[in-house]
C-alpha cells in the first residue's frame, strides 16, 4: 500500500521522507493555505515535488471546464511527479479527459459515491481519492464506501487506483488497507500514532536494561 503524506508542510515532508514511511504527498487547497499565500502556491508546489521521491498531488483552483484544464496544465509543469487533483464534477470530468489525452495524470478527488469514482476512471482519472471521516460525519459508512469502489473496480477490472483520503484514525487506515485501497492518505498526526505502541517500548526498555545487567556482572567478573 502506497502512503501519501496528506500535508503541504515542508518541515512534516522532511521528516516522513527521512524516516522513509512515504511514497508521495496529497494537499489540498486548505493545507496549502495554512503554508503559504496564494502566490506563493507554484514556489511550495516545487519544493514539495523536489522532496518527494514520489507523486505530489496537487489541487486545482477552478471549476469550469476550460479553467481546471488550464490551470491543471500549469501545475503539470512544475515538476515530473505532479499529479493534478480535479474535482469530481461535470466541468471537472471534462477536463479529465482532455487531461488524460495530453498524458497529465489526475486525482479526482472529493468522491462519495461509487458512480462518481467509476465515472471518473471512464473520464481517464488516475485515481480517485474517496473520503473516508467526510462520510462518516454525515452518519454514512466511509470504509464500505472504500469496499464498495474497490469491489466495482476489481468487477469490471477498472484501471484507475482507489486512494482512501480523509483519514483521521489508526483503524481507518489499517482498515483500508485490508479491504484493498491501493494508496492512503494520511496526516502526520496519524502516522505518527501509527509508529508507535507502548509494548514497543515497553519490549525496547526490557531489551536495554537486560543488556545493561549482563554487561555490568561481565565487568564485576573481571
Amino acid at each position: 500500500m502506497k502512503i501519501l503524506l496528506d500535508t503541504a508542510s515542508l518541515e512534516e515532508v522532511r521528516w516522513a521522507t527521512e524516516v522513509g514511511i512515504i511514497d508521495g504527498i496529497s494537499t489540498d487547497p486548505t493545507l496549502i493555505s495554512d503554508e503559504v499565500s496564494a502566490d506563493e502556491y507554484h514556489e511550495l508546489l516545487a519544493e514539495l515535488c523536489r522532496l518527494s521521491r514520489g507523486p505530489v498531488l496537487a489541487p486545482v483552483l477552478a471549476i469550469t471546464s476550460d479553467d481546471i484544464y488550464r490551470d491543471a496544465k500549469e501545475l503539470a509543469k512544475i515538476a515530473d511527479n505532479i499529479v493534478v487533483e480535479v474535482p469530481i464534477i461535470e466541468d471537472g470530468l471534462r477536463a479529465t479527459a482532455r487531461l488524460a489525452a495530453d498524458g497529465i495524470r489526475v486525482s479526482a478527488t472529493l468522491v462519495f459515491t461509487t458512480a462518481q469514482a467509476l465515472f471518473a476512471a471512464k473520464a481517464g482519472a488516475h485515481s480517485v481519492a474517496a473520503f473516508i471521516s467526510r462520510v462518516d460525519d454525515i452518519g454514512g459508512d466511509g470504509l464500505a464506501l472504500i469496499r464498495d469502489i474497490r469491489q466495482l473496480f476489481d468487477r469490471h477490472q477498472v484501471e484507475c487506483e482507489l486512494t482512501a483520503a480523509s483519514i483521521r484514525t489508526p483503524r481507518q487506515f489499517t482498515a483500508a488497507a485490508q479491504i484493498g485501497a491501493e494508496t492512503a492518505a494520511v496526516p502526520p498526526s496519524v502516522l505518527r500514532t501509527l509508529l508507535v505502541h507502548p509494548l514497543t517500548d515497553l519490549g525496547l526498555d526490557q531489551f536495554l536494561n537486560d543488556w545493561s545487567h549482563r554487561v555490568s556482572r561481565s565487568r564485576s567478573h573481571q
